[in-house]
């Protein structure tokens, strides 16, 4: 019976031992009496290591250097500095210096079989990590938080229903999303052309803990409103405009007024509301804390630097509601759409809202942020632990008739059925091994679905572009009319104003104010008729 590799070991280590001691003479007679190999023994005698503590050929670093280089990248990772590649190079050439005088560096691909090695550590994308936001993963500042929402909701008896957040996000309405795109091999770096407008829109959105979700507030950039902005909204959708895209004291009452209040007041169970919210300037002013104090409105603010895991819109719907539009925007890009407006904006944001403010993630991100069921664990497990993503489950495939009748096929699936169907009956009458004819019809079926799928490509692209200039042309034909200076607006309100500016240019036209202007006949500057020019005058 075969001896185990540490049997093995323990018995070169008695000859060798045997043999230091003078027990016996020769190593072919330890080799014999401790029933090991008399080579490996020899070879052992005279030095080499045992394959255990031996480093293998090609690693320049010994098993214990590696060892430390681990530790140290897993210490720095759990301070929050994991360190880069090319970091993890310097550290191994300063071990490998260390030991040896003249040490030849380390390879090019060195860290990644190092990597390979070792499964505790992996390479991965970083992320920005604000300092002050790491500051605030403090269980101690988690838990003060979580102990004022318990306080506050048993002195003023408020129900889960009547749990609300809201927040204001930003956009630049002509960035895309970054996303991993296919291109060319020769291109060392991907680009991806943005649309030119970089003007600021910032969006007010609020969401309560049961899924509701209230209109959102539009500012956008200007001093004037316009009534192109109102066609295509829904009645309950509030715009408001201030000099540069951003929220203000002001914009943030009327939200206040306008939007929480007037759609929250009559949903209310309980006999107060709690409203979640950052720190921010417009939210913290005097005549915003006072009507919430008259209306029986709880605003609790959030630690600073703490809304990216203690805020539900954060956690859960802003994240998607941005790559959402980025896509939108990247779309536009491939519809030849160089220039993204207000009115593109509105109609791109009315299109991804649903999907980002589902009822699902809305619910997922009051219970991600500990709130709503209460439970601070959802928040405090999550801190300082690495995310995984399982790898999905292979999709199967049930397995298709293998029957099929000779037709002209339509698709690249029936035209794969027939190129099987055509090579399997010519197999079978011929019983011979693929000849030049098989080769042909392979390289003819090859030829017709590229052609197919090329085809499904342009169908796709026609398709949207006609949607997009369906869209541009409804724009163009469009009459831009200012109908109110500053403020809110609802949409409601502003199709109302729209249609009564409408209204009264039409009322102007129809009472003969202004009429169509029509070309004059010609008039000759010879005899001064009415009729014809100088050139053809008889009386020259």
């Amino acid at each position: 019976m075969p001896y185990s590799a540490v049997q093995q070991e323990g018995r070169i280590l008695l000859a060798i031992d045997a043999l230091n001691k003078n027990q016996i003479r020769s190593i072919r007679d330890a080799a014999n009496a401790f029933d090991v190999k008399y080579s490996t023994l020899k070879h052992r005698v005279r030095g080499r290591v045992s394959r255990v503590d031996s480093t293998p050929n090609g690693r320049k670093l010994t098993t214990t250097e590696e060892s430390t280089l681990v530790n140290w990248v897993l210490a720095a990772d759990g301070r929050g500095l994991p360190p880069r590649i090319s970091t993890v190079c310097e550290m191994a050439n300063l071990l490998l210096s260390n030991r040896l005088k003249s040490a030849p560096s380390i390879g090019t691909k060195w860290v990644q079989r190092f990597i390979n090695r070792h499964k505790e550590i992996k390479s991965k994308y970083s992320r920005r990590y604000d300092y002050q936001r790491a500051l605030c993963e403090d269980p101690k500042i988690i838990m003060d938080w979580f102990q004022l929402v318990q306080n506050t909701i048993a002195k003023y008896g408020i129900v889960e229903q009547d749990i609300y957040n809201f927040d204001e996000t930003g956009f630049s309405m002509g960035m895309a999303s970054t996303a991993k795109v296919i291109t060319s091999q020769v291109q060392s770096r991907a680009k991806a052309i943005q649309p030119g407008n970089r003007e600021w829109v910032t969006v007010i959105e609020a969401i309560g803990s049961t899924g509701y979700l209230l209109p959102p507030l539009i500012i956008f950039a200007g001093k004037q409103h316009q009534s192109t902005w109102y066609q295509h909204i829904p009645d309950d959708w509030v715009i408001g405009v201030s000099e540069n895209g951003w929220t203000n004291d002001k914009l943030g009452e009327l939200w206040l007024k306008e939007v929480f209040e007037k759609h929250t007041k009559m949903r209310t169970i309980g006999t107060h509301r709690l409203l979640i919210l950052d720190g921010h300037g417009s939210h913290a002013t005097a005549a915003f804390d006072h009507f919430c104090t008259e209306n029986h409105i709880i605003p609790l603010y959030l630690p600073p630097h703490s809304s990216h895991f203690l805020q539900p819109l954060d956690v859960a719907c802003f994240g998607p509601l941005k790559r959402l539009y980025g896509q939108r925007v990247q779309t536009a890009m491939q519809l030849e759409i160089n220039h993204i407006d207000k009115v593109d904006f509105l109609a791109a944001y009315q299109q991804t809202r649903p999907q980002a403010f589902s009822l699902s993630n809305i619910c997922s991100g009051f219970a991600a942020a500990g709130l709503v069921p209460y439970k601070p664990e959802n928040v405090l497990d999550e801190l300082h632990i690495q995310m995984k993503t399982s790898t999905p489950p292979g999709s199967s495939h049930s397995k298709e008739s293998s029957s099929w009748t000779a037709e002209t096929p339509k698709t690249t699936r029936q035209l794969q059925k027939q190129s099987e169907l055509i090579k399997r009956l010519w197999r079978q009458r011929t019983h011979s091994p693929p000849s030049p004819i098989s080769q042909a019809v392979e390289q003819v079926v090859k030829g017709a679905q590229r052609a197919m799928q090329n085809v499904l490509l342009l169908e796709h692209e026609v398709k949207q572009l006609r949607a997009a200039n369906k869209t541009q042309k409804r724009k163009r034909n469009t009459t831009r009319t200012f109908i109110a200076a500053g403020g809110i607006l609802t949409g409601a309100e502003g199709q109302q104003r729209s249609q009564e500016a409408a209204d009264l240019l039409a009322g102007v036209v129809d009472e003969g104010g202004e009429r169509p202007r029509k070309r004059a006949p010609p008039r000759c500057s010879n005899c001064h008729q009415i009729g014809h020019i100088r050139s053809s005058c008889t009386t020259r």
